[in-house]
């Protein structure tokens, strides 16, 4: 193995943009589901104004369901704090960091 890549998504093969983008959009995805999990599903219908087949897909980990833009929209609504930081990536990086803050 010549080097280790900074993401599962880029070990199974996607670019390192796209992986990149997939776990940015998954650590996201887990933030949200474990700040949800402290409510019903009745309760969070209201709190993410959404049906209670949307909430149990997002907690079910059906991810390729939800935009990160929507998963944006429920973090903030669950009182979470979001934001991007990025750095400039090392020559040696295969990827760029990418930490989601909530």
């Amino acid at each position: 193995r010549v080097g280790m890549a900074r993401n599962v998504f880029e070990e199974i093969g996607f670019s390192a943009e796209k992986a990149a983008a997939l776990k940015l959009k998954a650590d996201l995805h887990t933030k949200v589901v474990k700040a949800a999990s402290r409510y019903s599903q009745r309760e969070l219908q209201n709190i993410l104004q959404t049906s209670q087949p949307r909430i149990s897909d997002l907690l079910r980990g059906k991810m390729s369901k939800f935009s990160l833009e929507m998963l944006v929209a429920y973090a903030e609504r669950l009182g979470l704090k979001t934001s991007i930081k990025t750095q400039a990536r090392s020559r040696s990086a295969s990827a760029g960091m990418v930490n989601v803050t909530l």
